[in-house]
């Protein structure tokens, strides 16, 4: 007989994207969390600046839950262990609720998670209720909490937003548009959690201000299932895995590094930016981030730059995602026209672009095996080296990107989701 876990747990969810999921998301964690309760968040779908928020606001880790890149077992998995641990669950939505296949809305359903709804409430007043009843009517068998207004001018203001509902949706108050609450961003979403120096202040005072419109009280507890068992992958006991982590390179999954860890490597973080030298290691994983940002002081580091070149030249395993692969090419032009040289492994130049140049979910059959994971880019690369792979869109979006390899580099704009296949991503960084 399967064995169940309950917790309490709801999905945030909006209209669209802008709508401050993640500001909401964060103040409810962080109001729980000053309460004395153990708060565990999840982000759906793939994005890794949003988690990193996240884990400040609750004090733990943030995974990614997602029914296609992550899958409904690893997902079924995660929310498992989580609620074995935690007093609540709170999983953040990824664009509005019912965008892209499998959906926000989707994930709700698959897991009976129930929905809370957050709806900017700027320059609104009954229509609020109009929309909140459409999120809630749109899917009859959708689980639906309730709706909480954000960006809300004033008492009054609450007051018309609450006095719109209908049909019993169910009030769960209002988060004011004052200054100091709302979470800054750049070009790929928003600022990174290490980069905000009174993010604490920030957090604290969104959850006082969510606390003085809502009861705090936690929502039903939900029914997990036990996931099935999974087989063993194979080991990388022993093998030591360098990983870029700094201002420029900290794109990466929590669920990627766990599973390096058990599956037995050894991992050693560096900073392409500020060492002068790689730790002893087999393999090297540079991770996405903002190269572009740093790339004159990236390639001002020419020890780091000769280091990275005389690990690739004794043909060790080296995999590079999104800006790693901007690192390994030639040079990098920014927004602003200005170029540095970079490592050239890699024959080719990227120019960043004023706008997205591709966002899309991926699957990349490799000679290892096929992994996913998605695209989100600013940037154009321009070389004559052929791919030996391309992924596809599940969605048909924009991406189809190129999967560069030579020896045992692996380069690409795609972000992989190693837990989609273990065996792939261990024979990627095995010596």
């Amino acid at each position: 007989m399967t064995q169940m876990r309950h917790c309490p747990a709801v999905l945030i969810a909006a209209p669209a994207s802008g709508q401050g999921k993640t500001t909401v998301t964060a103040a409810l964690a962080r109001l729980h969390r000053n309460l004395g309760r153990k708060v565990r968040v999840f982000k759906c779908g793939p994005d890794f600046l949003d988690p990193m928020i996240l884990e400040r606001a609750s004090g733990a880790p943030v995974y990614q839950l997602d029914l296609w890149m992550i899958g409904a077992q690893e997902s079924r998995r995660l929310l498992w262990d989580a609620a074995g641990e935690a007093d609540l669950i709170l999983i953040e939505g990824v664009m509005g609720l019912f965008d892209g296949t499998p959906s926000s809305a989707d994930l709700a359903r698959h897991f009976g998670v129930p929905v809370l709804a957050v709806i900017d409430g700027t320059a609104m007043a009954q229509t609020f209720g109009a929309l909140a009843l459409g999120l809630a009517r749109y899917q009859t068998d959708l689980p639906f909490a309730g709706v909480l207004a954000n960006r809300v001018g004033s008492l009054r203001h609450a007051q018309l937003l609450e006095g719109s509902l209908t049909e019993g949706l169910r009030w769960y108050g209002g988060l004011s548009r004052e200054r100091g609450i709302e979470l800054p961003s750049r070009h790929l979403g928003l600022v990174q959690a290490s980069e905000l120096n009174d993010l604490d202040a920030r957090l604290d005072a969104a959850a006082e201000a969510l606390g003085a419109s809502c009861d705090a009280a936690l929502p039903p507890p939900v029914a997990f299932a036990e996931p099935e068992p999974q087989p063993a992958a194979v080991s990388l006991a022993g093998v030591r895995i360098g990983v870029a982590r700094d201002e420029a390179f900290a794109f990466t999954y929590g669920a990627n590094l766990d599973l390096l860890r058990n599956l037995g490597a050894k991992l050693v973080f560096f900073s392409p930016l500020h060492d002068r030298e790689l730790p002893t290691v087999d393999s090297l994983y540079l991770p996405g981030g903002y190269p572009e940002l740093h790339h004159h002081a990236l390639a001002a580091n020419t020890a780091m730059c000769a280091a990275i070149r005389d690990h690739h030249g004794q043909g060790k395993p080296l995999l590079a995602e999104c800006g790693g692969m901007l690192y390994l090419l030639d040079a990098l032009t920014d927004v602003a026209g200005e170029r540095a040289e970079l490592l050239g492994l890699l024959a080719g130049e990227a120019t960043m672009q004023k706008r997205l140049a591709a966002l899309a979910l991926q699957a990349v059959e490799l000679p290892e095996g096929t992994l996913r994971g998605h695209t989100y880019h600013h940037s154009l690369t321009s070389t004559e080296l052929t791919p030996i792979a391309r992924g596809l869109s599940p969605n048909g979006g924009r991406g189809n990107e190129a999967v560069y390899r030579l020896g045992r580099l692996t380069a690409s704009y795609v972000h992989f989701y190693f837990p989609s296949n273990p065996d792939a991503a261990a024979a990627l960084l095995r010596p």
